[in-house]
């Protein structure tokens, strides 16, 4: 017994606040994501306004109020993710706090790294961004962070890649 709590040793990961922030494109690609949503449902709903009849008047009106719930959505939320979104590689562990109302805070010890990915969608990539996914040997699911410059991205990986390999452990 060394009188520390648990979890507190010598060589501990324990959780602080990361100190990275994402890419400020990830502010665009969210509202083109928001607005991307939101079309359609509104475009159906017109469309069926169009063709509805009486019924129409409520139709179009319903779609009026997705296109402006939408829109102040994609103004609105994604400068708000932007402000709360962090993440950080340490030679340790990789820490990621996502979520505005419900924040997560997740810590991936190196020793529990499995496989490190590197995506990016079409929209991603006309924004020039990337996401990073690390998979690692717990039921939470593997921890994922967008919006990131796609050169800072791969260097991620490949740092990540690095650091794993020379982890002691075997990711279980």
């Amino acid at each position: 017994m060394t009188g520390e709590p648990p979890g507190q040793g010598k060589g501990a990961v324990r959780l602080r606040p990361p100190r990275n922030t994402l890419d400020a494109r990830a502010v665009w690609w969210w509202r083109a994501r928001c607005l991307s949503a939101t079309a359609l449902p509104v475009a159906a709903l017109a469309a069926l306004g169009a063709f509805a009849g009486p019924a129409g008047t409520w139709l179009r009106y319903a779609a009026w109020a997705l296109a402006v719930l939408g829109l102040a959505g994609a103004v609105l939320l994604p400068s708000w993710w932007y402000r709360v979104h962090r993440w950080e590689i340490t030679d340790e562990a990789v820490y990621l706090r996502t979520g505005a109302l419900w924040q997560e805070w997740r810590i991936a010890p190196m020793s529990r790294i499995q496989t490190v990915d590197t995506i990016r969608g079409p929209l991603e990539q006309l924004f020039r961004l990337a996401s990073v996914t690390v998979t690692t040997a717990s039921a939470k699911g593997a921890l994922r962070i967008e919006g990131l410059d796609h050169e800072v991205a791969a260097a991620l990986a490949e740092r990540l890649t690095r650091i794993t390999q020379a982890t002691p452990g075997d990711a279980t």
